[in-house]
């Protein structure tokens, strides 16, 4: 693990702080905001759920936030005046940051960064900056401690957006609804990125249910597009983004046991590039093991193989007996 600064690196980028009703890690996040000093800062609020009374003073709450910045930035703020929802409030939040923003920073309001999180994420975005094969900067490393490689991130082809850096140019693409995609050639596409029937089934299962509108997410879209963009997301070899919004309040990430929640923060000081440009398919594998729980559907399927290859056998042999009877 690198040693932690003794000081505050102040970020070039501009930011985007998403946040909705729940102002404890709001400010949490925001602190770690307000010691990075960016000189453009976003702050995107939904508005309380209908008929959810807490909602009323929780969002107020989140919101004076914008009351807490005290250091030289010009400040914009998008309050919804009614709900949106995390796949509408997210993306349309995404969209106001980059229509006025040609590449910046996204945070929302459960993505503890680290303060280097910030001089990572400025770094890469200048030096990709007209790489087209790179689409997406991730500050989360939820690899467990393994590392990929001797430089300071690696290349993957999922997206994670616990904290996350990218560009106009690629958002440009993003396609919230997949229209742009046909569902019967979706199976096909996902098989050239990942060669294993039953990761390419766990995708081909999220975009029907994307398509069908079964699943309330912003950040699956933004998987797909860049799956069939042929995109490479940077990942850090430290993980420089905890997540500390996992329990019973959450939206999706209801379970505080999760392997995920609360992963300790690191910090990088000196930046090292890799050499090859190239996505480390088994880091990929490694956390969608555990989001789509790939080695307990491959047991199950291969003891499903088994009883079926000896119930076979016996109706072969049965077979076998009465043609000769």
């Amino acid at each position: 693990m690198s040693s932690l600064y003794n000081t505050h690196y102040q970020t070039k980028s501009a930011v985007l702080f998403v946040i909705f009703n729940r102002p404890d890690t709001t400010f949490k996040v925001f602190e770690q905001i307000k010691a990075a000093k960016p000189k453009r800062l976003y702050i995107a609020a939904d508005a309380p759920r209908e008929n959810v009374l807490e909602d009323e003073l929780l969002c107020k709450q989140a919101r004076s936030v914008a009351d807490s910045i005290d250091w030289e930035c010009e400040v914009k703020t998008l309050f919804n005046e009614k709900n949106k929802g995390c796949k509408d409030g997210v993306s349309a939040a995404v969209d106001w940051f980059f229509t006025n923003e040609e590449e910046g920073i996204v945070l929302e309001d459960d993505c503890l960064p680290a303060n280097s999180f910030f001089k990572f994420c400025d770094t890469l975005l200048e030096k990709y900056r007209d790489d087209t094969r790179i689409r997406h900067i991730t500050g989360c490393n939820l690899q467990d401690g393994k590392k990929w490689g001797n430089a300071s991130y690696y290349f993957a082809n999922r997206t994670h957006v616990w904290g996350w850096a990218s560009w106009r140019r690629v958002w440009k693409d993003y396609d919230k609804s997949l229209n742009n995609y046909n569902e019967q050639e979706v199976k096909d596409q996902i098989n050239n990125i990942y060669n294993d029937s039953l990761i390419v089934t766990c995708w081909v299962e999220i975009f029907h249910a994307m398509k069908a509108g079964k699943i309330n997410s912003w950040a699956f879209p933004l998987d797909f597009v860049n799956f069939f963009n042929n995109g490479l997301t940077i990942i850090p070899n430290e993980n420089l983004i905890s997540n500390i919004g996992f329990g019973a309040n959450a939206t999706h990430t209801t379970a505080e046991d999760n392997i995920f929640a609360n992963v300790p923060l690191s910090e990088i000081n000196e930046i090292t590039h890799p050499v090859f440009i190239l996505p480390e398919k088994n880091a990929d594998r490694f956390t969608m093991n555990i989001e789509f729980s790939i080695e307990a559907k491959k047991k199950k399927e291969n003891s499903f193989k088994r009883k079926a290859k000896r119930f076979a056998k016996s109706i072969l042999k049965q077979a076998a007996i009465f043609s000769l009877s």
